[in-house]
């Protein structure tokens, strides 16, 4: 009998929509594609069905069960490691998809205890280009002043521009965690740790008409009178509670659509901390299910962490305890205050040492400056990863978390023809194909002498790895 290879899947699914999971999956991707898949059962709380590796003989047997965590349970007979992975990573994405689908439906109802009840923020581009430019790298803060730079040029001259730019962008890194506490205004300490989160995932014309007959306004004063019945008083914000609310506006929902979670953020923080023996850092949440994590300072003693809700309801604990891991890397090695150094470096030198190869070209030397800076950040980006799984372990947990942030781009980045763009993209990030394969293969947290050195070989034999599949 061949061995089976179980993968469990943790999803944010409520139990009235655990069987529309298998439905979805039979729908999108059994159904269009008959000659690959054969004898498909599905039933109330699980799909069967066999794969058929294309011009071979081999096959797999595959079982989805609509469990809490979901499982995918996979029996391989005469097949290649190759289809395997390319079975198991369809239903990881599929599975993702359809969460991501099923959020876009989702009412959610977010509160910290001694806060005032802040509404969600839709996700913006805007909103997400603020959190980039203040966080660990802030990379794009130095190119978004590259206007400004041209009208310093323009007043002051060239030497005293250069010095009003450096020092300028110099004070931006040094103030940055105060730049993030203005712009967020949920604060997380010892006296207030929790977050506590309600999530109603409706069906989609359910939510529509919930949207369509309450506002902004009403949707705000009902988790206000949630939080005046519950944690105002000491009480736990129970789902009972939030229904009772909701019918008293009108509003009735199934209690199988509801899912409660309590997360302990400030502990969570705490506990990452102590594993670097690092201080803790001052904790804001943003009020947006966009799942973001960042962290920005000049040092680790001045140090700030920014979770959004988004993060909280996606990932699990220990999930979000290795992306906390990943920020502290950036802390604990200062990079903002490094990157801030190599960029000054890099602006100082198109001035004078450069200045022949700016005057030939200037639009090809900002842009392969640009690039070359940029790769540089993703040394940074790959040392942080490596940090935390050498501080928190588990590197198959923190790469878990990035399948589900970025499942996406993940899965447009293992279908493309060529994966060198990704490389050479404006991001300090690495592909999260790179990324989360690199954390796969390490079955134990590695103990590495220099992280940084060893992040940067790593960069390079992913880079021109990418060359090797073309």
């Amino acid at each position: 009998m061949p061995e089976q290879k179980i993968f469990t899947v943790d999803v944010e699914i409520a139990p009235a929509h655990m069987r529309e999971v298998l439905e979805f999956i039979n729908e999108n991707y059994l159904v269009t594609k008959k000659d690959t898949f054969t004898h498909v059962d599905l039933q109330s709380d699980r799909l069967l069905f066999t794969a058929h590796e294309p011009e071979k003989q081999g096959t797999i047997q595959v079982e989805v069960l609509s469990t809490s965590p979901l499982q995918l349970i996979l029996t391989p007979y005469d097949t290649s490691p190759e289809f395997l992975d390319v079975i198991k990573e369809d239903l990881l994405f599929l599975v993702q998809f359809f969460e991501d689908n099923l959020r876009h439906s989702t009412l959610y109802f977010a509160w910290i205890e001694g806060k005032d009840v802040i509404p969600e923020e839709p996700p913006s581009t805007r909103k997400r280009m603020s959190d980039r430019l203040f966080s660990s790298n802030m990379i794009l803060i130095y190119i978004l002043f590259f206007l400004v730079n041209i009208a310093l040029f323009l007043t002051l001259g060239l030497v005293y521009a250069v010095a009003a730019i450096i020092i300028f962008q110099l004070a931006i890194v040094l103030l940055s965690d105060r730049l993030f506490l203005l712009r967020n205004k949920w604060r997380i300490t010892p006296e207030n740790p929790q977050v506590h989160i309600i999530e109603y995932q409706l069906p989609v014309e359910e939510y529509k008409e919930f949207q369509e007959k309450f506002g902004k306004e009403t949707i705000t004063r009902m988790k206000k009178e949630i939080y005046d019945r519950t944690l105002a008083v000491g009480k736990e914000p129970t789902c009972q509670i939030g229904e009772e609310v909701m019918e008293y506006y009108g509003f009735l929902c199934n209690p199988e659509s509801r899912i409660n979670k309590v997360i302990d953020v400030y502990s969570l923080v705490k506990r990452a901390t102590d594993k670097f023996n690092l201080p803790v850092p001052k904790i804001v949440l943003s009020n947006t299910m966009v799942p973001n994590a960042a962290a920005t300072g000049p040092s680790p003693r001045r140090g700030l962490v920014l979770i959004t809700t988004g993060l909280l309801v996606q990932l699990e604990e220990d999930e979000i305890l290795s992306v906390l891991g990943h920020e502290l890397g950036h802390l604990q090695g200062r990079d903002p205050l490094v990157l801030f150094s190599i960029i000054s470096l890099e602006f100082i030198l198109r001035f004078t040492l450069f200045l022949p190869i700016v005057l030939i070209n200037p639009i090809i030397y900002i842009i392969v400056a640009f690039l070359v800076i940029f790769f540089i950040g993703k040394f940074f980006e790959t040392r942080a990863d490596l940090v935390s799984v050498m501080k928190i372990g588990q590197p198959e947990v923190l790469a878990s978390a990035l399948r589900k942030i970025g499942y996406a781009r993940l899965q447009m980045e293992r279908s493309a023809m060529t994966r060198i763009p990704t490389w050479l993209s404006f991001d300090t990030h690495p592909p999260i194909y790179f990324r989360v394969d690199r954390l796969e293969s390490m079955k134990t947290a590695p103990q590495v002498k220099n992280p940084l050195v060893q992040s940067i070989k790593d960069v390079f034999g992913g880079f021109l790895g990418s060359f090797r599949r073309n």
